[in-house]
């Protein structure tokens, strides 16, 4: 395909036959060498425009791109490895590592960013706490495993 419309993070890329449209969630890759910024970009498919077009959001800035830029359907959706590999990594949207370990990731599987929610016969009832390692906040405000959780604290704090 080729991209022909760039709003911000939004790209809209056309491909040749209706057909062939990649699937709602599947990663399109955009790469270009030959411009003043090399544009190295994974755009996830959102929408079905029609006549061809689908409608994209780019997983990185989109600084670069022009219209006409080849763009490549990788045939699947964006997956990012799981397992007891990953333990103590650090990734991106993408699955790529964003720590500083050169060591690669030792990963048996992939899963796609978007999947079904795991049955609820399958989930563990069992209320257990997470240990944070901060006596102040395991004693004050203790965590439950197994949710999101987001602590923020200023320098010093």
């Amino acid at each position: 395909g080729k991209v022909v419309q760039i709003i911000g993070a939004v790209v809209d890329i056309a491909f040749d036959d209706d057909k062939e449209l990649p699937a709602i969630y599947n990663a399109i890759h955009v790469k270009d060498d030959k411009g003043s910024v090399p544009v190295d970009v994974i755009c996830e498919t959102m929408q079905h425009l029609g006549d061809g077009v689908v409608r994209t959001v780019a997983m990185s800035s989109t600084d670069g791109m022009v219209r006409g830029m080849k763009a490549v359907d990788t045939g699947r959706a964006i997956a990012t490895p799981v397992g007891d590999g990953v333990l103590g990594r650090i990734f991106n949207v993408l699955g790529q590592t964003v720590d500083k370990d050169p060591t690669p990731v030792k990963a048996k599987d992939y899963w796609p960013i978007h999947r079904q929610a795991p049955a609820f016969k399958d989930q563990s009832p069992a209320a257990e706490i997470f240990e944070t390692g901060i006596k102040v906040v395991d004693l004050i405000c203790p965590y439950a495993k197994g949710g999101k959780v987001g602590l923020f604290g200023g320098a010093g704090v």
